[in-house]
């Protein structure tokens, strides 16, 4: 017979062996199978149910206070702010600024093959059926027919031929459907399941407005294409500078907007010490992106108004620095925004503005030490800006071709992108 103590620490031996295993009391079993308590007051049976009914009290506290841990956190930290949720709802923002993205190319390249004013009609359910028969080919094209664009340029334009222009007009407005889905039925979802705290809903409020805003204003610039009054002033079949202006400048505030919301739901925010100098850096950088913004709303005009073709030499224009012709509307403010010649000056002022300003800003972030990827940005920022402008000579030396008008409208969004990026990594800290 083993004494008490024996009994005592041979006990407390096996109770050691679960506190490391809790939860694994099959291996308890046959652990307790091949231990022997020989000449013990206690039957090996007894022992195994008292080893089992610790191994089950100590499981039961510990999952209460694993329980407990885990409402405590959920309590304290929204489902909103949570990695997962902001990882997904990033996600889905950049995917919504890819296809914005990939809109403006289209819309681009359908306003320069001049497809833009081929579907004479907007219907947002009827509208996405094309026509499938011949009949129904012969019937829009009829309807075409009876529209300034037809009887001032295109006259004799055979039915395939028509058929190329409505198809990049159709595949435009689909394109413009398909992100309206993307867009609020996922934003639907992650507000009914609290994906969103209070700032992105205002946000996704915002944007989403913005997006129909934009698919309306998008047939009221088609709209001013068809009206015969509007074109018999100039007798040239095109949209109005002005509403396209307008477009693609709402585009580009929704796809910045989409952009900007991604990057704050996906990069952490920026922990650094403003001193004075990034405080001025930061001002700066913010004022750089606006420029950007600027030279790309002139570029609509330029584009509205068939400008990049009336001087293709650079750097001067017919051999002078001021053209003669820069101020001959009257009263003088229209020159800026409906003389061909005053709007392409006015761009390249811009353009070759914004080259100096962000070799500048480049400059100034070499002796500072910027937070998180600014030096990247900075980098390629500088980069894109040569790119750009070396785009935009070669488009107005070469009379605008469709592939480099194309890359140079969307060489000015990944401008504005990675201004976009440099400004997000320079968010105002928070406390370090």
């Amino acid at each position: 017979m083993l004494s008490g103590r024996a009994m005592l620490l041979s006990c407390q031996a096996s109770s050691s062996f679960l506190r490391q295993v809790p939860f694994l009391t099959q291996r308890v079993g046959c652990a307790s199978r091949n231990f022997t308590c020989t000449n013990a007051k206690l039957s090996g049976t007894s022992l195994w149910q008292s080893l089992r009914q610790r191994a089950l009290s100590l499981k039961s506290r510990t999952s209460g206070l694993l329980k407990k841990t885990l409402t405590t956190e959920s309590s304290t930290i929204p489902f909103a702010e949570t990695p997962r949720a902001r990882k997904i709802t990033g996600y889905w923002l950049l995917a919504c600024s890819g296809m914005t993205f990939s809109m403006v190319i289209l819309g681009g390249v359908t306003r320069l093959t001049e497809s833009g004013l081929s579907m004479v009609d907007w219907n947002l359910i009827k509208g996405m059926k094309p026509p499938t028969t011949q009949q129904q080919w012969e019937e829009e094209f009829k309807r075409y027919q009876n529209f300034p664009e037809y009887k001032i340029s295109n006259q004799g334009m055979s039915l395939d031929e028509f058929k190329r222009i409505w198809y990049m007009e159709y595949f435009h407005r689909m394109w413009g459907r398909a992100i309206g889905l993307v867009y609020f039925l996922p934003a639907g979802y992650f507000l009914a399941r609290g994906y969103f705290n209070k700032s992105m809903k205002i946000r996704t409020g915002v944007l989403g407005g913005l997006l129909v805003f934009q698919g309306l204003l998008g047939w009221y610039m088609v709209k001013s294409g068809l009206d015969e009054d509007l074109i018999s002033k100039t007798e040239i079949p095109r949209v109005s500078q002005y509403r396209l202006a307008s477009h693609l400048s709402a585009a580009f505030v929704f796809y910045s907007g989409l952009l900007w919301c991604a990057m704050c739901q996906l990069m952490p925010h920026p922990k650094y010490e403003l001193t004075k100098e990034l405080r001025k850096f930061r001002m700066y950088a913010h004022g750089c992106k606006g420029l950007v913004f600027l030279t790309a709303v002139s570029g609509a005009f330029v584009a509205g108004l068939d400008a990049g073709l009336v001087y293709n030499s650079f750097p001067k224009m017919a051999d002078r620095w001021i053209p003669t012709d820069l101020l001959a509307h009257h009263p003088t403010w229209r020159n800026f925004f409906e003389n061909a010649t005053t709007v392409q000056f006015d761009h390249r002022i811009l353009g070759s503005t914004v080259v100096a300003a962000v070799t500048l800003l480049w400059a100034m972030a070499r002796p500072l030490a910027l937070p998180g990827r600014a030096k990247l940005a900075v980098n390629c920022m500088a980069g894109m800006a040569g790119l750009q402008v070396t785009l935009g000579i070669l488009t107005l030396l070469y009379y605008v071709p469709t592939h480099l008008a194309a890359t140079h409208q969307s060489g000015s969004l990944v401008l504005l992108s990675l201004a976009l990026w440099l400004t997000n990594e320079l968010r105002k800290p928070k406390v370090l």
